[in-house]
């Protein structure tokens, strides 16, 4: 029988972080680094804990060249041949600590499996592993797990998307060292429109943090922000990395087909399950599946936004009082709120890159 649950579950946009009595007298006395020590693989990671989506608009060699200098991380997307990463070894052979910051996507296919061992295999520094599909409930999933673990003991393995608790515990259980958190919450994602699935992210992200806390597990939370301040909720409620797809987009060293409009360069941008990326890796869309993405054209330049993100980072942690990002969810106390900001002059605001094309002397 179908049942409902009255507890009412919260999105980002719902919420704000609450001011809090702080020692801090800059911004710059933040400390953003964090160290974790993952339950299965064993191994530290030290960093900043944002990271770029294995989407092939996002998750490519360029960017992570690019946030691997301010030490984000970035997982590769699955698309690359085993030549090209070769190539990308090679290139990078003069600063192989690149490689510490980037981890290796992969399907659960048997020709995934094999691709994923042939690449760690050649290229033995690469010690991070991300399985990604858009259902992490499923019991093949769930098996492709304890599979690539026992192949890879002493790897750490990123895995999802859930967003209950029961399941993040399964997939630590199983395997995984960091559980993705988020279906239908990404800002090209239509899965809860086609599918009617999904569960809103902040809730998502406490319920499922708590759940992963309690193995001495992590969760990395993916979709749904939309804005620095987001990226800070989401630490806030517990989640020790956040993907990041959207914000990321459409910048130089991202992957898609430039186009043109009204005299200005954009970048396409796509969910993995659009019409337009079923296209281009599978030939063709499945009779079985529907589009669950959208196509769009977005502006960017990266080193910019990073710097964005982590000012945003560290005027959270100063308004709240944490010294160091760590303790931000210690110190987080979220109020529920019906509105999030004036929009007075939203209908007036002009990005960046158009203020820039306006050539106005600020």
């Amino acid at each position: 029988m179908p049942t409902i649950e009255n507890e009412p579950k919260l999105d980002f946009k719902d919420v704000l972080l609450r001011p809090k009595r702080s020692t801090l007298k800059s911004r710059a006395d933040v400390d953003l680094v964090r160290e974790f020590v993952f339950r299965n693989s064993k191994k530290k990671y030290v960093g900043i804990p944002i990271v770029a989506s294995n989407m092939d608009t996002v998750g490519t060699f360029e960017v992570a060249e690019s946030l691997s200098k301010k030490r984000l991380f970035t997982t590769i997307h699955k698309h690359y041949s085993v030549d090209q990463w070769m190539e990308f070894v090679n290139r990078i052979s003069s600063n192989q600590d690149i490689l510490s910051q980037i981890g290796i996507s992969s399907g659960i296919s048997d020709y995934d499996f094999t691709k994923l061992k042939k690449i760690c295999g050649l290229i033995p520094e690469l010690q991070y592993i991300c399985l990604d599909v858009a259902n992490g409930y499923s019991e093949v999933f769930v098996d492709f797990i304890r599979r690539v673990r026992e192949e890879f003991p002493r790897h750490t393995i990123f895995a999802g998307n859930v967003v209950t608790g029961e399941m993040t515990e399964e997939l630590i259980l199983s395997g995984a060292d960091v559980v993705k958190v988020g279906i239908g919450s990404g800002s090209v994602c239509t899965t809860r429109k086609k599918a009617g699935v999904g569960y809103p992210q902040l809730s998502a992200v406490l319920e499922c943090a708590d759940a992963s806390h309690g193995l001495n597990g992590h969760v990395m939370s993916d979709g749904g922000c939309t804005n620095p301040g987001d990226v800070a909720k989401a630490l806030g409620a517990g989640a020790d990395f956040v993907m990041i797809g959207g914000l990321f987009a459409g910048h130089d060293q991202c992957g898609g087909d430039t186009v043109e409009k009204d005299g200005q360069k954009y970048k396409l941008f796509y969910g993995m399950s659009s019409d337009t990326a079923m296209e281009k890796h599978e030939g063709s869309v499945a009779e079985y599946r529907a589009s669950e993405g959208k196509t769009i054209t977005v502006p960017g330049d990266i080193s910019k936004t990073v710097q964005d993100l982590l000012g945003g980072l560290r005027s959270a942690c100063t308004y709240t009082g944490a010294k160091k990002l760590k303790e931000l969810s210690k110190r987080a106390t979220f109020v529920r709120v019906t509105q999030q900001t004036n929009e007075q002059y939203a209908t007036f605001e002009i990005s960046p890159s158009e203020l820039q094309n306006l050539n106005i002397a600020i």
